[in-house]
Parts: C-alpha cells; structure tokens; sequence
C-alpha cells in the first residue's frame, strides 16, 4: 500500500506525564484517516508533532518517505479545535494573510479565496470583521485558511463542532470533495457517525498508545467476532439445544411479531456457522439469521474498556 504518512515509534512526554508512548502508523494516500480516542489520550499531541508545533522526544514523522522538516510543513494544511483568528482584522485580510504565510502569491491567493468564499457561502463577509463573525462562519474561514494552498496532508481537529447539521454535511462533502480531488486527509474526532461516514482508515489511541488500526471494514467485520441475530419460532430450551457445543446465546430470546423470537449468538468457528444454520433450520423453524457487525461507537468503548 502506497503511505503518504509513516509514524515511527513516536513517543512524547511532558513533566510528569507521557503523551505518547511508542506510537507507530501509517496513514495511506488519498483516504480520509480517523484518529480516534478519548479525552487525554494523546491524539493532540501527535498531530503537533507531525505539524512540527511540538518535537517528539524519540521516532521519526515521514511525509512521502522524507522526515518532516520546516520546509515540508508547507505541504500540510491543519485545522486545530481551538480556532485562532485575529478578531479586528477583516475577515478577508485575515484569510489573505494565512494563505501568503503559507507561500501563495498575492494574486493566487486572492483568486483561490474568493473561490472558496463563493462556495461556502460568505462572499458577502470579505469586507467584515472578524469579530462579527458566527461560531460557524469564523470555522468556514478557518477551513479555507486551511486548506487553500491545496496541500497534499490536510488535519482535521474537530471540524463540525459548532456547526449546524446542514453545514456539517456541506463540510463534510467538502472534506469527502478534497479526497476525490487527491488530497489525504487525517480527520480528529469523538463524533463516530461521522467517521463511520466517510473515514477510509481510523487508529485509535488510548493511554498515550496505540491499540488499534486498519481499515474501517475490516475492524467492524473482525470486532464483530461471528456475531449473529436468529430469528426464530423455537423455545429458549429448544433453542439452546440446537446450538449446544458449537454456539453460545449472547441475550435472552425476545418475542417480536409474527410469533418469532429473535436471539444474539456468538459462533466460535467459522466452520461452524454453515451447521449451526443448518440445526436451527432443522429443528427451530428458522426464519432469518444475519451477521452482527458493531458500529465504530461500540469497538470504540469496548477497545477503550480493554474487552475488545
């Protein structure tokens, strides 16, 4: 697989506590990449050590296959949970500036901005103050700072808090936009509906370390564990009995309509799935059977709680 973003064993302390303990990732070209974790856990400070805001105390950060440096910052775009824009400035000049720190021409800067501006809807907002702005304007400004001199790694702190649902989803089709156009994206979150919406990849992060990775698929397919929802016209006895040695019932049978029972078991086998289907069709009136595969929110509270 073809990495952009190669962490190598990356650990960080402060007096007393250490941010990150031996943390190695890689983050894939052109996906959007969830970094996940609880409050504390050390997320912040990694991406300030790939952004070169903090160094780390031992590993490597590679971009394209050469360790980070000042020069190659340039290439990244980051957009912090703590926003940071100069209230008196307008809301223009403001943006301006970010762009030319980031090596743009006066000229390209401009034309790219007003771009984005038209598109996200605040072109009548060039000439206005900063401090005029809403919570959820100030983040659009923040965005196209981030993201206007089109880098190759863009990072994401939390980019929908303070947005309503609607400019959330606009956000979040933007963000979806700049992958499709090239651009990988690492994307800071404790919101799992967005990233079992439109992360490629996630690494989560718990205790300064890192506890696991891959691709979104493949982690709910194997947290799931041969977890299976039976529905069925059998009585817990009877049920039980079909699947004994080779099953165990996860919850107790609840009746639904239609007479049916449904039932969560874990299958320990995968060769035994086929024969498991095989005793309840004979001997339980099967009606349906179907894979469990849990959401993100839920491998991310059992992987925080240690039970993944």
């Amino acid at each position: 697989m073809d990495n952009i973003l190669t962490i190598e064993h990356v650990s960080k302390s402060y007096t007393g506590h250490k941010a990150l303990d031996d943390v190695s990732l890689e983050v894939p070209r052109g996906a959007i990449y969830g970094l996940l974790g609880p409050n504390g856990a050390g997320k912040t400070t990694l991406i300030r050590v790939i952004t070169r805001i903090t160094l780390a105390d031992a590993g490597r950060v590679l971009l394209d296959g050469k360790e980070v440096t000042t020069d190659e910052v340039f290439h990244i775009g980051y957009m912090p949970e703590e926003r940071g824009l100069y209230k008196k400035m307008k809301v223009g000049e403001q943006a301006m500036f970010f762009a030319r720190l980031k090596g743009m021409s006066r000229r390209d800067a401009e034309t790219r901005l007003r771009e984005w501006f038209e598109r996200l809807e605040i072109a009548d907002w060039w000439g206005r103050k900063v401090e005029d702005l809403s919570k959820g304007m100030a983040q659009k400004v923040q965005f196209i700072s981030t993201v206007v001199h089109e880098p190759k790694l863009l990072i994401f702190d939390e980019p929908f808090s303070g947005f309503d649902p609607i400019n959330a989803d606009r956000l979040k089709q933007e963000i979806l936009g700049l992958r499709d156009r090239g651009a990988t994206v690492i994307f800071s979150t404790h919101n799992m509906a967005s990233v079992e919406e439109i992360c490629d990849h996630i690494t989560l992060i718990n205790k300064s370390h890192n506890v696991l990775s891959g691709s979104v698929e493949e982690i709910r397919r194997e947290a799931g564990g041969n977890t299976f929802e039976v529905i069925h016209r059998a009585d817990d006895e009877q049920f039980n009995l079909a699947i004994a040695g080779i099953a165990t019932p996860l919850t107790e049978s609840r009746g639904i309509v239609g007479g049916y029972r449904e039932t969560k078991i874990h299958i320990a086998k995968d060769e035994d799935v086929k024969v498991v289907i095989e005793r309840l069709n004979n001997k339980c009136d099967l009606r349906a059977i179907s894979e469990v595969i849990p959401s993100i929110n839920d491998i991310f509270i059992r992987a925080v709680n240690g039970a993944l």
